[in-house]
This record gives structure tokens, C-alpha cells and sequence, in this order.
């Protein structure tokens, strides 16, 4: 197998730009937009509690209308402004018996996004994108084999975000509590290349209202293939968020084929940078690792894997592969995941198997926007 080339940036025609949002600027900011726009500069904080705080849906019928406590000639000019409609459902999917929900969104360029909602007896979780499709070139990611369109603004990413706390507050997922409590940034996308956004994001869903969401950093997950100089990045940031490492082979022989990115930085330099992410924050890495048939799921790497994370501050979440149509790619067989997992466990590394949400709904990332591609 060849190793895939390495895109990090967009190749693709120059596209319009994202209209501004209020989720794009802090306090400050948003307080200076309004007042270029010749309104007191408490009109943000009125629009953010809007926005954050009751999860006023700007693509709702008369969505200026609700903003009842902001005089009725400011109110178009405000949410046009600060509110504009960034994202508009292309398809929607349930499964689990209502308990998770996938949606394509397609965004005002007509890119296309996903994001999974799923919902737990005591949580609520999203999974949202941060790239409008992917440039790392992993071949068994349904996202890695469109490639790369944009990345998205700090807005887009967080509106993902409030939608699935619109769609709990409204009691939208079966036998879940009905407010949001967990992000992971494990959608479309590398999170680490689109950094800044992507930092800006995890402020705004953590920040308290009416500056932001109000979640807790410990419930926001960030992953990332291993860009180590945006891992080291991120530790000076002094967030709590847990870093997820997709690590997916202990070996760079057969890393630098699933993970092209590991042609620059190298399984143990990626580690290096988790276990002083870890050191700093306190907080332990997660190894994910989607287990693929006869590929990367023999017993020895399973040994070897367990001597790399032993005695660290580290679990490993085992993902079995979702194959996409047509792919060779499969998913490993029960019996050889449960020598992997006892091995791993042997060797003192707490591991577990991620459930398998929405599988019958195209659940893995990039499969719905393949499809509304392909039609």
C-alpha cells in the first residue's frame, strides 16, 4: 500500500466567505458590532442570551420576532447582522429508537457537513465536524477519501453544537435528559488544522451564558491524528478538555499507511506530546483505535500496544470499523476484539469498546454527504 499525499489546506475554488456570527466574536467584540450598527452595546448580551442561553434557532419562522425584548425596528437589522443562518438541514436520520440522530448540513456555500447526536440515560453527547471534509488521507475514513473542501468558521462549528441542544431541550432524543453535555470533536475534519477556529469553538461552548454554552472543558473531547506542534499548542492554551489521539497501529510501518500524517511525526513523537498534554492537564489521553480486520488487529500489536501505554495516563477506546460501501475495509471479527481488548488489559491499560451508534444510519462520518454527493 502507498501512503497517501498529506493536504492540509483547501484546494478547491475560491469560495464566498462565511457570514459573521455572534458565536465568531467574544463579548467584546460582538458589543463593538453593535455598536457600529448604532445600538447600545447591551444589545449583545441581550442577542447572546438569545442565542446561548434560550437556543433561539435563527432559521426558525420569524426568528427576529422572538427577540421580544429588543425594540421591534432593531430587531432585522440585529439578527441579519449577528444572526444569519450559517447551516440548513439537508437529511436527517434517527436510530437507536430516537436516541441518536445524524444530520447532513449543508452550509451557505453548499459544502456539507455532519453531526451526531446521541443520547444516554444520564448524557447527552454531539459529535460535530470541523472541516468541511478532511485533507489527512486516512484510506478506511469515509471523510479522508473525499478530501479536503474548507474549513469551517468558529460559528458553523458551534452552531452544530446548539443545534443538539435545541434538538434535547425539545426532548428530541429517546430517554435523554434534555440539555446537552458532552462535545466531541471526532466528526468530518481534523481538528488540529483548524486551530484557531477550532480553539475559538471549545470557548464558546464552555464559556458561561450569555457568553457561551456554559459546558463544562472536562466534557469537551478534541481529536486529532497526531499534528504535534498543534498538540504542544493546545497544552499552553490552558484548557481541560481531554485530547483523543487517533492512533489506530503502535508501529509506524503500518502507521504511515493507515495515518499518512505519520510520515512527519512518528508514533512515539505524537505519544510524547499526549503524555505531556496529559502532565500538564492532568487529564488522561485517549488512544482511539478502530479495529480493522486482519490489518491492524494481530495479537502482537495488541502486545506492543499495551507496552507503549503502560503506566500512562491513557485509556484505549476501541472503535469497530463502520465500513463504508464499496470499501475493502472491514471491521475485525467479536472474537479477535476481545483477545485485543484482554490483552490490552493484561497489560494494565484500562480499554473499551466504543458503542456502536447509528450504524445502520450511515454512522460513520462523511457517509451522508458521499451520498448527497453521489446523487
Amino acid at each position: 500500500m502507498t501512503a497517501l499525499p498529506l493536504i492540509t489546506e483547501p484546494t478547491t475554488r475560491r469560495r464566498p466567505p462565511t457570514p459573521r456570527h455572534l458565536a465568531d466574536l467574544d463579548m467584546a467584540a460582538r458589543r463593538e458590532a453593535v455598536v457600529a450598527l448604532g445600538e447600545p452595546a447591551f444589545r449583545a448580551n441581550q442577542l447572546s442570551q438569545h442565542y446561548f442561553g434560550r437556543l433561539l434557532d435563527p432559521a426558525a419562522d420569524d426568528a427576529a420576532g422572538a427577540l421580544t425584548d429588543i425594540p421591534a425596528a432593531s430587531r432585522g437589522r440585529l439578527a441579519e447582522a449577528l444572526l444569519p443562518v450559517l447551516a440548513t438541514p439537508v437529511r436527517q436520520q434517527a436510530a437507536d429508537d430516537g436516541a441518536t440522530h445524524k444530520t447532513l448540513w449543508r452550509l451557505h456555500d453548499g459544502a456539507l457537513v455532519e453531526s451526531v447526536a446521541m443520547g444516554y440515560p444520564d448524557r447527552v453527547t454531539v459529535c460535530v465536524s470541523s472541516q468541511a471534509g478532511c485533507g489527512m488521507g486516512c484510506p478506511f475514513c469515509a471523510t479522508g477519501q473525499g478530501g479536503l473542501t474548507r474549513n469551517l468558521s468558529t460559528g458553523e462549528i458551534v452552531e452544530q453544537v446548539v443545534a443538539a441542544a435545541r434538538l434535547a431541550a425539545a426532548g428530541g432524543l429517546t430517554g435523554a435528559p434534555h440539555r446537552l453535555s458532552r462535545v466531541v470533536f471526532m466528526g468530518m475534519g481534523e481538528p488540529l488544522a483548524n486551530y484557531a477556529r477550532l480553539v475559538a469553538a471549545v470557548r464558546r461552548i464552555t464559556e458561561p451564558s450569555p457568553t457561551g454554552l456554559g459546558l463544562s472543558q472536562r466534557h469537551v473531547t478534541v481529536s486529532t491524528v497526531g499534528l504535534v506542534p498543534a498538540i504542544r499548542r493546545l497544552i499552553e492554551e490552558e484548557m481541560n478538555v481531554t485530547l483523543a489521539v487517533s492512533l489506530h497501529a503502535p508501529d509506524d510501518e503500518l502507521r504511515d499507511e493507515l495515518v499518512p500524517v505519520n510520515t512527519r511525526w512518528k508514533v512515539a513523537e505524537v505519544l510524547d506530546a499526549a503524555w505531556d498534554y496529559a502532565s500538564r492537564t492532568g487529564r488522561r489521553v485517549s488512544i482511539e483505535y478502530a479495529m480493522i480486520r486482519d490489518v491492524n488487529d494481530q495479537p502482537w500489536r495488541a502486545d506492543l500496544l499495551g507496552r507503549l501505554l503502560s503506566d500512562r495516563l491513557a485509556h484505549v477506546n476501541l472503535i469497530p470499523l463502520n465500513p463504508t460501501p464499496g470499501s475493502r475495509w472491514d471491521a475485525s471479527p467479536k472474537p479477535v476484539e476481545r483477545e485485543f481488548v484482554r490483552r490490552l488489559r493484561a497489560a494494565g491499560v484500562p480499554t473499551t469498546v466504543r458503542d456502536t451508534r447509528g450504524r445502520e444510519i450511515d454512522g460513520a462520518c462523511g457517509q451522508l454527504a458521499a451520498a448527497e454527493v453521489g446523487e
